[in-house]
């Protein structure tokens, strides 16, 4: 019987690889990040029902540079990467590492798993299509409207597989536009379904060829291509019209080492068709076209939102972001029932501010206006709530000059230490010294007492936050002072 079963798995499994058209397997180029819900709301059962699909999924794709990268990153109370993306460059190795995954259980912490999928995805030089597929059953999914929009804006496309019981309004703000493609929700016993849409959806995203909205509001759209030019003896001839007014066509020329454009002043809920030609004398390209529908107008704020808790403060986010429309915002607030306002304007530019000097407990009532270029005013309210007690603050923080003799170069030991009662992890952020001196962080597990850093931009501060499981402690900051022959820190 044992055998007859054997037989059975050997032929099923052979009649899938046979139903893969052979032109997948080289198709495609890109970076595929699975972040896997393993927190205890999942069953062993839906895990092990996932985990399946996944590999399931990914079986056709051609591994490896060059063609396509996969890591899993599991969601628990800690973020577990299973694997990176430069570890597997063949199928028979991915499909035994994805056979060999062990359930985490604990809490959904998806916020810092997104810390880190946001390193693994966006801190490389590799410029290539990348997809973050979210595998979860959207049980208190957590606060992720902010680091999916950061990912969504470096040119990471969300997708998401959700089982049915999921908080579905949270998954359709975060996924990357059309839902139809790219948020399923189903019924773990029929997830096979949806197998073969999902894998066609990911493919248009890695294909080596094409051309696709990464961005989308009422009023522009933000197209992206593979570049495939040389900025001295090249460029790109692009145009887009309404397909409701197809005489009104408009054209513009981009330079050889372009990527991406914004297309602006658009009408709302009004369909597009937009076509992009790489013009070269030493090859011939295809055009590239894509279709897209603009939103329904809607004026700001639409949505306000909440974050960074305290006993002292809270900060309040809204959007959407309307620079043409919004001469400026008025931020109100005052604690109920109390009759005190007080007020903070901001200019059309600013879409969050940090509401502090706030009682510990208490709820406030917090009013978000626009003033529009036309004279009118929209207002949107929330109620929001401070922690009732402080969070312990970080106890100490170092930082040490530590020479590396065989790379050439300086990095700087962090030291800190913190209370240990409810600590989920640590958050750090610094400064690097590059081009644009951008800001980067990242989270660590509770057991951490210690991290290196390199490549610190002049004059960086160095801060590190405790993380509890009700919010963020007070961190501390330390400034790494820099000079042209040595560094010193303080």
């Amino acid at each position: 019987m044992k055998s007859v079963f054997l037989h059975y798995v050997f032929f099923w499994v052979t009649l899938q690889l046979i139903a893969v058209p052979a032109t997948v397997l080289n198709c495609c180029e890109g970076d595929i990040l699975l972040l896997l819900d393993s927190s205890g709301s999942i069953a062993n059962y839906e895990f092990s029902r996932l985990s399946f699909f996944a590999a399931d999924l990914l079986r056709p794709f051609s591994l490896g540079r060059g063609h396509v990268r996969v890591g899993l990153l599991q969601v628990g109370t800690d973020p577990h990467l299973e694997f990176g993306l430069d570890v597997h460059s063949n199928q028979e190795s991915l499909q035994s590492a994805m056979q060999g995954i062990r359930q985490l259980k604990g809490d959904t912490n998806t916020e810092a798993a997104l810390g880190v999928a946001r390193e693994l995805l966006t801190e490389t030089d590799v410029k290539v299509p990348k997809i973050l597929l979210w595998l979860t059953d959207g049980v208190q999914p957590g606060d992720v409207d902010r680091p999916m929009s950061e990912l969504k804006m470096r040119g990471v496309s969300v997708l998401i597989v959700s089982t049915v019981h999921g908080n579905y309004q949270v998954l359709k703000r975060v996924v990357t536009p059309p839902l139809d493609s790219h948020l399923y929700s189903v019924d773990i016993d029929n997830i096979d379904i949806i197998t073969e849409d999902l894998r066609k959806a990911m493919i248009e995203i890695i294909r080596a060829e094409r051309l696709r909205v990464v961005d989308l509001t009422s009023h522009s759209a933000v197209l992206q291509w593979r570049p495939v030019l040389s900025e001295n003896s090249s460029y790109y001839e692009l145009w887009y019209k309404s397909v409701s007014k197809p005489g009104r066509e408009i054209r513009r020329t981009l330079t050889g080492d372009s990527s991406r454009a914004e297309l602006k002043n658009l009408q709302p809920d009004t369909t597009y068709t937009a076509s992009l030609r790489p013009e070269s004398n030493q090859a011939v390209f295809n055009t590239l076209t894509v279709t897209f529908t603009t939103f329904p107008d809607v004026l700001s704020p639409a949505v306000v939102h909440l974050s960074d808790h305290g006993p002292h403060q809270i900060r309040v986010s809204w959007g959407p972001l309307q620079l043409a429309r919004v001469q400026q915002y008025t931020v109100e607030y005052g604690a109920i029932p109390s009759s005190h306002v007080r007020t903070v304007t901001l200019p059309r530019h600013k879409n969050s501010t940090l509401l502090s000097g706030l009682e510990p407990g208490t709820q406030y009532l917090v009013t978000v206006t626009a003033l529009q270029v036309d004279g009118k005013e929209r207002a949107m309210s929330v109620r929001a709530c401070t922690l009732a007690e402080a969070l312990p603050a970080l106890i100490d923080l170092q930082l040490e000059p530590v020479k590396r003799r065989d790379l050439g170069v300086e990095e700087m030991q962090v030291k800190w230490q913190a209370s240990q009662g409810g600590l989920r992890g640590y958050w750090i952020k610094w400064e690097t010294e590059n081009p644009h001196s951008t800001t980067s962080s990242m989270y660590l597990p509770p057991s951490s007492r210690s991290t290196q850093l390199t490549h610190l931009a002049p004059n960086s501060r160095v801060c590190v936050s405790p993380i509890y499981s009700s919010g963020r402690g007070d961190g501390l900051c330390c400034t790494a002072t820099t000079h042209r022959d040595s560094r010193q820190w303080g």
